[in-house]
C-alpha cells in the first residue's frame, strides 16, 4: 500500500501532492496542475482511498453534498476533466480507474 501523508490542507501519496486551499495538483514533481473546488474534493476523496474503489454514491455524497444518485452523468464529467488533467492518454487511464457497477479507483 503507498504511503500517502495528511498535513493540513495537503494530501500526499505517493509522488502525487495535492494542496487543497489552493486546488493545486503536483504529479511526480511535474508542472502544477489548477484544479477546479469539484475536481479538487473528487481528487483528494481518491487519494484519501488509494487503491480502493470508491462508490459513485461515497462521490455524489461527499463531493457533491446530495443522496441523489438517479443521474451521475456530473460525475462522470468531472472524472473525465480529471482525467485529461493528470492522465498521460486520457483516452486509455492508468490512474483514475472506472471500476464497471462499483464506481472509480485511484492507481499510482
Amino acid at each position: 500500500m503507498p504511503q500517502q501523508e495528511t498535513t493540513e490542507g495537503v494530501v500526499n501519496v505517493k509522488g502525487m501532492v495535492l494542496e487543497v486551499q489552493k486546488s493545486r495538483l503536483k504529479k511526480n514533481g511535474s508542472a502544477e496542475i489548477h484544479l477546479t473546488p469539484k475536481e479538487t474534493k473528487l481528487m483528494a476523496l481518491l487519494m484519501k482511498n488509494i487503491g480502493k474503489v470508491v462508490s459513485r454514491n461515497q462521490l455524489m455524497q461527499e463531493v457533491w453534498e446530495t443522496e441523489y444518485v438517479g443521474d451521475t452523468r456530473t460525475l462522470d464529467v468531472h472524472i473525465c476533466w480529471l482525467r485529461q488533467k493528470i492522465e498521460d492518454n486520457p483516452r486509455i487511464p492508468e490512474y483514475i480507474l472506472t471500476r464497471r457497477g462499483q464506481g472509480y479507483e485511484l492507481r499510482l
